[in-house]
């Protein structure tokens, strides 16, 4: 069980270090939004499983699922909201220039 909680959480920090680096190297507003609301859900998730599966089958970890499933509704509802939000103010994207590269 200690090996699979290990597991769980060395994968949910993993995406949450991939979030945070999504935040300082990529270039604009929406692909940072991105970067956060796919990467951060997936690490949250994650780090609460490996929570309900340390506490055993326990209240604690029926209420750690629940907040996992709001979590899982919550997380890419406010990343759009936001980002439409972003768009709606005027925002633009970021466009790469013509002729340079990758």
């Amino acid at each position: 069980m200690t090996a699979a909680v290990a597991v769980l959480l060395a994968t949910g920090f993993f995406f949450h270090a991939v979030a945070a680096l999504g935040v300082l190297r990529l270039p604009d507003f929406y692909t940072r939004l991105h970067a956060v609301g796919k990467a951060e859900t997936l690490g949250v998730l994650l780090t609460l499983a490996a929570v309900a599966a340390w506490t055993g089958p326990s209240l604690t970890a029926v209420k750690v699922g629940l907040v996992a499933v709001f979590l899982l509704v919550a997380n890419p509802t406010s990343t759009h909201a936001v980002g439409r939000a972003a768009l709606r103010l005027g925002m633009e994207p970021w466009r790469r220039e013509p002729g340079e590269s990758s």
